[in-house]
């Protein structure tokens, strides 16, 4: 079954704050979508609603993974179904090593039963962190205690790798990254991009599009997507900013109080 996931009419708030006013996009397996716009437009607040964050309710609308609901499902379901986020600032959590908290994901999303071997997964963790140009040492350290920014996104990205989620969303993951990292990051994206996947990355900066052509690129004001177009709008906003923008569509204010 091809991977096709729908976002339509979704409306979400924070602590009654209306931050999402509507969104509305549709992601079919094999395509990149790019959501560009300035700070405080709502952008990582689509990714949080997404997953399920508490802080945010969604008041409004519905998304569907290959014709589930997905806003009906707790988190770990719909991780199970194939949705993966991968955050602006992962987490640190001490005490557990990368390599036992890798399995345990990959065992949660292949169910009761179908676990993982325990060779077969260091044989795939390791030929993915060699992909990655990750030191092997970072399956045995707790997971991103002491990484750079740039070691926690290849760690992001090492988990999409193993996970083989059917959407991904990549939220702001060019943040903080210098060119190697970038390279790196962008490389293993291109390798997971197939018919059987979609990605919906979040990013401010046209250089992570320079390694990740996206297939689409839209741009985010007032909670809302209010412009759509191919790769040639991100150069566009590179060069010009979002003023033309505004000025095309009337926009007085673009933000609403979240990133």
């Amino acid at each position: 079954m091809a991977t096709h996931f729908v976002i339509d009419g979704l409306k979400a708030a924070i602590e009654g704050k209306e931050i999402l006013k509507g969104i509305n996009l549709e992601i079919k397996g094999g395509e990149i979508h790019a959501i560009m716009g300035p700070n405080g437009t709502g952008k990582s607040t689509l990714a949080s609603a997404l997953m399920g964050h508490p802080k945010y309710e969604v008041t409004e609308g519905s998304a569907q993974i290959n014709g589930e609901d997905l806003l009906e499902m707790d988190v770990d379901e719909r991780a199970r179904a194939g949705l993966f986020l991968a955050m602006q600032y992962p987490s640190e959590i001490p005490g557990v090593t990368n390599s036992d908290f890798l399995r345990s994901a990959l065992n949660a999303r292949r169910g009761e039963g179908n676990e993982i071997s325990l060779i077969k997964f260091i044989r795939q963790m390791e030929s993915k962190m060699k992909e990655l140009e990750m030191n092997p040492e970072f399956a045995h350290r707790y997971l991103n205690e002491g990484f750079s920014g740039g070691e926690k996104k290849r760690n992001e990205i090492l988990q999409m790798m193993l996970l083989d989620p059917k959407i991904v969303v990549l939220d702001e993951i060019d943040s903080g990254l210098d060119i190697d990292a970038l390279r790196i990051v962008s490389t293993g994206v291109n390798a997971m991009r197939s018919e059987d996947r979609g990605f919906l990355i979040i990013t401010h900066y046209q250089r992570l599009l320079n390694y990740i052509t996206p297939d689409f690129v839209h741009v985010m004001m007032q909670g809302r997507i209010v412009k759509s177009g191919g790769p040639e709008l991100a150069e566009r906003l590179e060069n010009e900013g979002y003023d033309w923008v505004k000025e095309e569509l009337g926009i007085v204010d673009e933000t609403v109080g979240q990133a």
